[in-house]
């Protein structure tokens, strides 16, 4: 069957994020996890979601990824396509956001693309083309300070041309709120400015709705996941009510953390209350035997209790870190070893496992050879369980979920 949605993301977590939001509202969706060939089937799907690792690797090579996602979409039949970047525009001013962007515009044939990344269920909100995390604009949050793409300015605008050949415009959330004929008046009016891009203002749920409805014969639309938010609607789902199934294997639970963020380090210290949990720093993976020595160390713990390995560390030790193995190399150091604990630890029956960072999701699932998962209820607003063969996965990104997060995931299997 023809697909209705097709969905490029830059990483895996934004993937799962996206996937759960069309699930939600009535899609029947599947996630690929890198990037699909001939032999790929799709079965009933409706909308297909094809993570990518692209956000930190050369420009060049997001680009040859996406422009192959995309290829493989548009023989499919697609109606739509849906660039996923970040809820917090994580990128460089190199890119990888807008180079995608502009490669896209291209093979889909669009004159035009609405970016917005608004989330407001996690506190993403864009006023004034300004991007929000929670209160403060993106500059000032703790986004400041991250590891591979820290951003200092909160201007989606500036952000975008930055990295972008063409120019953006704004639709003000007054024009929102005048309804989608109002947005799709001024969308026109950019398009006679000779502007490509037109970042859109939404502070809620019901901004997101108003501007699915103005794009939805839009080939293609830009942003987080909250973009698509109002989209199955559109397609004449808004009556479905089936309730995604919890994925149902069986077996030990594994919590592994990557991410950095104020959100995750939170996590990981209540989890760190609460069972066994060891800390991996880039010291320590350096060593020849460093991801056998930690499995061995998670097998040996009491069977009925969930353990966490972690690398989380504050802004400062990331530094430290960064400054003695050099920026990309220490991130790669760490997640080629979390990847190789996983895969170690669910051949010992490890079946339960949660991940924290994105970049950490994409080595954990490319090190279990894992190509496809299906999307299950929602354990916090953007991080839903999902289920591949004879596993339960949830991939979070590191600003999402409350600090109680990897109890409330697991205790849903429970």
């Amino acid at each position: 069957m023809s697909l209705l949605l097709g969905a490029i993301a830059d990483d895996f977590t934004g993937a799962t994020d996206l996937a759960g939001t069309l699930t939600r509202q009535g899609m029947k969706v599947l996630q690929i996890i890198g990037l699909p060939d001939d032999g790929t089937e799709t079965g009933d799907a409706e909308a297909v979601v094809v993570a990518l690792k692209s956000r930190t690797i050369a420009p060049s090579e997001a680009v040859r990824q996406s422009l192959s996602a995309q290829t493989w979409l548009r023989a499919r039949g697609v109606r739509q396509t849906i660039f996923k970047h970040c809820s917090t525009f994580d990128s460089t001013a190199q890119g990888n956001i807008g180079p995608v962007a502009d490669a896209l515009l291209a093979a889909t044939g669009a004159d035009f693309s609405l970016v917005c990344p608004a989330l407001p269920a996690n506190g993403r909100t864009v006023y004034q083309g300004v991007l929000f995390v929670g209160d403060e604009p993106l500059a000032e949050s703790p986004m400041k300070d991250h590891p591979l793409t820290p951003m200092r300015d909160s201007s989606l605008i500036r952000l975008l041309e930055a990295q972008s050949r063409h120019r953006a415009g704004l639709i003000r959330l007054q024009t929102v709120r005048a309804g989608a004929a109002a947005v799709r008046a001024r969308i026109e009016a950019l398009k006679a400015m000779g502007l490509r891009y037109g970042v859109a203002d939404a502070i809620e749920d019901g901004d997101l709705h108003v501007l699915a409805r103005a794009i939805r014969d839009h080939p293609l639309v830009i942003g987080g996941s909250g973009v698509a938010l109002g989209l199955p609607a559109e397609y004449g789902m808004a009556d479905r009510t089936a309730a995604p199934v919890l994925p149902a294997a069986r077996g030990r639970a594994l919590i592994l953390a990557g991410s950095c963020s104020t959100a995750t380090r939170q996590q990981t210290a209540r989890a760190a209350a609460l069972w066994p949990a060891r800390k991996l720093t880039a010291d320590a993976a350096t060593a020849s035997h460093a991801a056998r020595e930690l499995a061995d160390w998670a097998a040996a713990q009491p069977a009925a209790a969930p353990v966490m390995i972690y690398s989380s560390a504050d802004p400062q030790e990331v530094a430290a870190m960064q400054a003695r193995y050099g920026r990309a190399e220490a991130g790669a150091l760490i997640e080629r070893i979390l990847g190789d604990v996983a895969r170690d630890l669910h051949r010992r029956g490890f079946n339960r496992i949660v991940v924290a960072g994105g970049e950490t999701s994409g080595a954990v699932l490319s090190a279990l050879g894992v190509t496809a998962i299906r999307i299950g209820p929602e354990i916090a607003p953007g991080v839903p369980w999902c289920a591949a063969p004879g596993l339960a996965i949830a991939l979070k990104s590191g600003n999402f979920g409350g600090p109680d997060f990897f109890s409330d995931a697991l205790g849903m299997l429970e």
